[in-house]
């Protein structure tokens, strides 16, 4: 058992400095405004605590009544993943989106409107870019949250991001580190393995990740992924080979390292939480992102404990807690530094405030068959929904309904899935025209014999794919979007009335 050198105080608040939490509700409770008072550094934001801009600008303004430099952290990627916009889908198209248009000076105008929302409402670190390269198309959790599957594109517009963002004074949390991209198997649920040799790794997914560290990137997140290559027993969270020989010592990486969401099943069904946040500090973590599920105070409690213990044991050196905590308290101050001025104008008040419906129209892609004419009358859009991963989550809206209904008053919609979702489409359409819109077509063999019985039966359908476009175009009018934002969707039915920019 080691001897402690630091009163127990001091180690108590290094371990609430290194966690990430969490809550219920759209104001901070009591007992996590105690805690910041004890030494807890960050809160983490989800869709769950967003109202509304201004809600959320008078909760950050709470919790920074208690802790000034507190680190309030969202899941902000824009696209598909949105918390500020949970309830009406973003305003800012996602990375794929952005990789399609290849425009890295518009990535960067992006990411800084986006930057400047954040910083508006008050929140000051964000775990995104998502610097995957998509090199599996059957990736179930990444998809359009990376720009491309090309190594160079993800890249550059990785670095792109990471400047505009941190240009708002919002730090970023490039991740997931070192690369979520070539998996089957979604880590909320259970450990990915990527077996490829090391030199693939270095070549391919490594190389987004030094761009980001050279664009000076304040954050890293860790993967909860099994690289054999790199580690052959711990997943890239738990292990120190990954976090601090390959990102602290090969890549000269210097800023604050933080976990993915440690309940996920991926590091909570083979090691439990506490053990897990104990073994990721002595890896090389410096933060524990917690509360995508566990929200509560005794997780809190459990956590911290499990860190003062795991010193105490020996287990986790309480140097390497206290560095921990240091890093953390070092971003505190980079973004109390960077902290924007109050008196500036938010995104939507600037000549860029339009940048994501730009961002959206340059993205669409467009394949017309040979006659096709706009739609003047009110279509059926007949949505086949595929069961969304827990990183998107099914509360955000998606789809091209509500714009087409704005543009094409009396449009009707439904949602459909399953081996009968074609038929069942066919016959709530009616007559009228329909809309067939799908989320990765290539990836659900159900949506492709929906679309199959659609279009031999009519045609003259739309079809707008807003996952991945890998299948091939079909139908009277194709519209790739490259992602289900908000905006996305509004393009696409400025397409299919032929009012777009």
């Amino acid at each position: 058992m080691t001897t402690l050198t630091r009163a127990p105080d001091t180690l108590t608040r290094d371990a609430l400095t290194v966690l990430q939490p969490g809550f219920a509700g759209t104001t901070a409770p009591d007992w996590l405004l105690r805690r910041l008072g004890e030494g807890l550094a960050s809160v983490a934001l989800f869709g769950r605590n967003v109202t509304s801009p201004e809600q959320v600008a008078a909760l950050t303004a709470q919790l920074r009544a208690e802790r000034e430099d507190v680190l309030v952290a969202i899941d902000e990627e824009g696209g598909d993943v949105t918390r500020l916009e949970v309830r009406t889908g973003s305003s800012f198209p996602g990375n794929h989106a952005l990789g399609a248009v290849d425009d890295v000076g518009l990535t960067r105008e992006v990411a800084a409107a986006l930057g400047r929302r954040l910083a508006d409402s008050g929140v000051n670190f964000n775990w995104a870019p998502s610097a995957d390269v998509n090199s599996n198309p059957d990736n179930p959790v990444i998809g359009v949250r990376a720009f491309g599957s090309d190594t160079g594109l993800v890249a550059r517009h990785t670095a792109a991001y990471v400047t505009g963002m941190q240009s708002a004074g919002v730090a970023t949390c490039t991740k997931h580190f070192p690369g979520h991209g070539d998996t089957g198997v979604d880590s909320h649920h259970a450990v990915p393995l990527i077996d490829v040799d090391a030199g693939v790794l270095a070549e391919r997914d490594l190389v987004p990740f030094r761009a980001a560290v050279a664009a000076g990137s304040r954050a890293v997140m860790s993967a909860h992924i099994l690289v054999p290559a790199l580690d052959p027993d711990r997943p890239a969270t738990l292990s120190r080979r990954i976090l601090t020989e390959l990102l602290r010592g090969e890549l000269g990486y210097d800023g604050l390292i933080v976990t993915d969401g440690i309940e996920m099943r991926a590091i909570s069904g083979t090691y439990g939480i506490e053990r897990g946040t104990a073994l990721a500090v002595a890896a090389g973590a410096d933060a524990i992102c917690v509360g995508g599920g566990l929200s509560d105070e005794d997780t809190v409690r459990r956590l911290s404990d499990a860190l003062v213990e795991a010193v105490r044991s020996g287990e986790l050196p309480e140097e390497r807690l206290a560095d921990a905590a240091e890093r953390v308290r070092s971003l505190s101050a980079w973004t109390a530094a960077n902290r924007p001025d109050p008196s500036g104008t938010g995104a939507g008040d600037t000549p860029d405030g339009d940048v994501g419906l730009r961002a959206a129209r340059r993205a669409l892609r467009v394949t017309a068959a040979d006659g096709f004419a706009p739609l003047t009358t009110a279509p059926y859009v007949a949505a086949f929904t595929p069961v969304a991963n827990i990183a998107v989550g099914d509360e955000t809206p998606w789809g091209v309904a509500a714009e087409l209904r704005r543009l094409l008053p009396g449009t009707e919609t439904g949602s459909f899935n399953g081996p009968d979702a074609g038929r069942e489409a066919l016959t709530a359409a009616g007559g009228r025209r329909v809309v067939a819109v799908v989320r990765d077509e290539h990836r659900h063999p159900w949506m492709a014999a929906a679309l199959d019985t659609l279009l031999a039966a009519r045609p003259d359908t739309v079809v707008v794919e807003m996952g991945v476009p890998r299948a091939a175009p079909r139908g009277a009018l194709h519209l790739a979007t490259h992602g289900a934002a908000r905006v996305c969707g509004r393009a696409a039915a400025e397409a299919v009335v032929g009012t777009g920019h």
